[in-house]
């Protein structure tokens, strides 16, 4: 049973399942992915994304707004919290700080939007889900200033160092791990992989984006979520359903709002993992 903690389902590909979000859905059913959180990257993306939650049971959804992305006009604080609220968001985000395309929205408008996201996130108490790339200080500042470490929430798709990995853990964060750990180049990421706490370490796809090995240059699905994980249990010698079990636990421990009305399988390994 696995758990693809961070997905765009609407922006899967025409080349994946022919667009069929419904059968890309199925496919990873099919290699036992049991929950999958769909990322909200506008305000603007809530509406189908809460159709989408709607039409499956074992869908959650976010809501915020990407830190690359280019609105008319920017979100407060109250209209974040009213967007989570009004579709049943259980994250806020995906939020943070890009300073490797710097040219697409100044830093000055991420610093804000970053903060308002994260001052939301603690007022509704929901998790944060956190980009973060080539800015591993500022990044850090602001959560140490704006997130409460009972709630926190995760560093997803990370690429950064394994000093901002064990901070952003120190401060009550989860660290995700994509498709990229298993890219040839990454062996910087295989060695966090071995060595960060596994009930700390949650896997994704971020599909339609970052392929994993074997099917890089392709438009990413959320079944492709398996090969991270068997990517990380064969980097700490373990088993995949360890990989699997403890990272569907943290997934539930982190993302409580997707706990309720899951299926009797998820319901037992929550049992399992003393969260039920």
């Amino acid at each position: 049973m696995f758990v693809d903690s961070h997905c765009h389902l609407d922006r899967l590909s025409e080349h994946t399942h022919d667009g069929d979000v419904d059968a890309a859905l199925a496919a990873a059913r099919a290699a036992h992915v049991s929950q999958f959180l769909a990322i909200a990257v506008t305000l603007d993306d809530m509406p189908g994304l809460a159709a989408l939650a709607r039409r499956h049971q074992d869908v959650a959804i976010s809501a915020g707004l990407h830190p690359l992305a280019k609105v008319e006009r920017e979100p407060n604080v109250e209209m974040i919290k009213e967007a989570a609220e009004q579709f049943a968001a259980v994250a806020i985000g995906e939020t943070g700080l890009d300073y490797h395309y710097r040219d697409r929205v100044s830093i000055e408008v991420q610093h804000e939007r970053f903060k308002r996201h994260l001052i939301a996130a603690t007022e509704l108490e929901l998790p944060v889900v956190v980009h973060t790339r080539e800015a591993k200080e500022e990044t850090l500042a602001l959560l140490r200033e704006h997130t409460d470490p009972n709630v926190a929430g995760v560093l997803h798709c990370f690429t950064e160092d394994i000093e901002m990995a064990r901070e952003a853990i120190r401060l009550g964060f989860y660290i995700s791990l994509s498709g990229i750990v298993t890219f040839a180049s990454a062996k910087s990421l295989r060695e966090l992989a071995r060595v960060l706490p596994l009930d700390r370490l949650l896997i994704e796809t971020d599909s339609p984006y970052l392929a994993p090995v074997p099917h890089r240059g392709k438009p990413n699905e959320p079944a492709w979520v398996v090969e991270v994980a068997e990517c990380i249990a064969a980097e700490r010698g373990i088993s995949v359903d360890e990989v699997a079990m403890q990272t569907t636990a943290n997934f539930y421990r982190l993302f409580r709002g997707a706990a309720p009305d899951a299926p009797p399988h998820v319901q037992q390994a929550l049992a399992q993992a003393g969260l039920v």
